[in-house]
Order: structure tokens, then C-alpha cells, then sequence
């Protein structure tokens, strides 16, 4: 296979990988499938940039987050997650996953941008921290530090404690 095979298999690969980190990262699904279409785009135009041989994703999800801070830039209003949005993640309460998990889908939105990208990359795409860092276009230590902040936060947040002082 080529080198442009390979590459091509590789984005495909990761295709759900970039919907779900782009769902978390914009909470909306139309916006989302905007950003992973971009991000796409310039991979695919760039793909001579890509070392074969080595992990796509940190590379992938690096396009990712550059678009999506610079349409924030652009756009010049913070993430937030509109009424509706949430609406359409809530599933009929059945049984407690599913409430469980949309307390853990608010808690992740009330996160900072930063701590919810570490957190995302780290735990639920399974990067490790360089792989993270160099997604990230920020040092290994603050990626680490990111996760812990980010972690302690989710864990107040999902205990009812959310409100409390002397978080930053």
C-alpha cells in the first residue's frame, strides 16, 4: 500500500476518535461535524507532513485543537453548552448509568477548556502524555498537571461539591 494508502487508512481509522473528541470540545453535533471535517481537510492536504511509521492521533488531534482555538478566536465567545445540546445528549432516565452519565457529561462541561482537553485526550483517548502534549502544542508537566487539576475538579463537581471556594 502507499504511503498516501496508509494515510488515508489511518484517518479513517481515527474518524470516531475526532467525533468524539470534537462533540466534548463544541457541544454541538453540526459544529462538530464542521471541525472534524476541517481538521480532516488540512490533514489530508498536509498528509506528506506525517512521519509514516509513527501515531497519527497526537498529530491529528494537534490540527484539531489548533481549528477549534482558532474558530474560538475568531468567534470571540467562551464554550459553553447551550440548553438545547444538552438536551439532545440526555437519554431518558431508564436506570442510574444513564443519569450517571449525564451528571458526568455536565461536570465535564463545567471544567475549564483546558482540563477538559487534557482530560479527554488522556483518559478517554488513551494518549499518552507526550502524544498529548505534542497534540496540545503545551509541555509534558502541564499536561500532567492539567489531568491532576482536572481530575480533582471532575471529582468535586460529580460529589456535589462544585460550588466550593478556592477553586481557580
Amino acid at each position: 500500500m502507499s504511503q498516501e494508502g496508509q494515510f488515508h487508512r489511518l484517518l479513517l481509522d481515527n474518524l470516531s476518535r475526532l467525533r468524539r473528541y470534537a462533540r466534548v470540545l463544541v457541544f454541538d453535533a453540526s459544529c462538530a461535524d464542521d471541525l472534524v471535517q476541517d481538521t480532516l481537510e488540512l490533514a489530508w492536504r498536509s498528509w506528506r507532513q506525517w512521519q509514516p511509521g509513527t501515531d497519527v492521533r497526537p498529530w491529528l488531534f494537534s490540527i484539531m485543537h489548533n481549528r477549534h482555538v482558532d474558530g474560538q478566536r475568531r468567534a470571540a465567545r467562551g464554550v459553553a453548552l447551550p440548553d438545547d445540546a444538552l438536551a439532545e445528549l440526555a437519554v431518558p432516565p431508564a436506570h442510574e448509568r444513564v443519569l450517571l452519565m449525564r451528571d458526568l457529561a455536565n461536570a465535564l462541561a463545567q471544567l475549564p477548556a483546558e482540563q477538559r482537553e487534557v482530560l479527554l485526550l488522556v483518559v478517554v483517548e488513551e494518549m499518552r502524555y507526550q502524544d498529548a502534549a505534542q497534540a496540545l502544542g503545551i509541555p509534558v508537566g502541564t499536561v500532567m498537571s492539567r489531568l491532576n487539576r482536572g481530575r480533582e475538579r471532575l471529582r468535586q463537581l460529580m460529589d456535589g461539591r462544585g460550588d466550593m471556594e478556592g477553586y481557580d
